[in-house]
């Protein structure tokens, strides 16, 4: 399987924000959109960084409600990881748990074409682990 079938059964719309805006911002969006991160984008195109949950909270812990003023840039994941389409599910989940988060934003030719989760892999996962079930049983059930 690949990040192409997520997609596909998730589609591909991506909530993005500028580096300009604020923390706090950021922060609304992630509340109001029930997601963990979105991604910096100056033109919804081309992806500048990223900026998580977790990110927000050290932010806050460093320094205090007055980081929550400050611009995304200034706490956003520059060097931020993508896939392609035709990368596997299975690479993907490596390279979350290798490098520890949970959002891999989807690029072709430097353009942003959607963002897949830790939860949309294994979602993934237990619906081909599923699949491959039934198939087993039909397989015994018949043989």
């Amino acid at each position: 399987m690949s990040v192409e079938s997520i997609l596909r059964t998730k589609g591909t719309g991506v909530v993005t924000i500028r580096s300009d805006a604020n923390l706090e911002e950021a922060a609304k969006m992630l509340a109001d959109k029930k997601i963990g991160a979105v991604v910096v984008s100056e033109d919804g195109v081309a992806v500048s960084g990223i900026i998580s949950e977790r990110d927000i909270v050290q932010a806050i812990a460093a320094d205090g409600h007055a980081a929550l003023e400050q611009p995304v840039s200034s706490f956003m994941t520059a060097d931020v990881i993508t896939c392609e389409r035709t990368d596997s599910v299975e690479a993907i989940m490596q390279t979350m748990t290798e490098g520890r988060f949970r959002h891999v934003p989807v690029v072709a030719d430097g353009a942003l074409l959607g963002i897949v989760s830790i939860g949309d892999v294994v979602k993934r996962r237990i619906e081909d682990a599923e699949a491959e079930a039934e198939h087993l049983r039909g397989f015994i059930a018949g043989g």
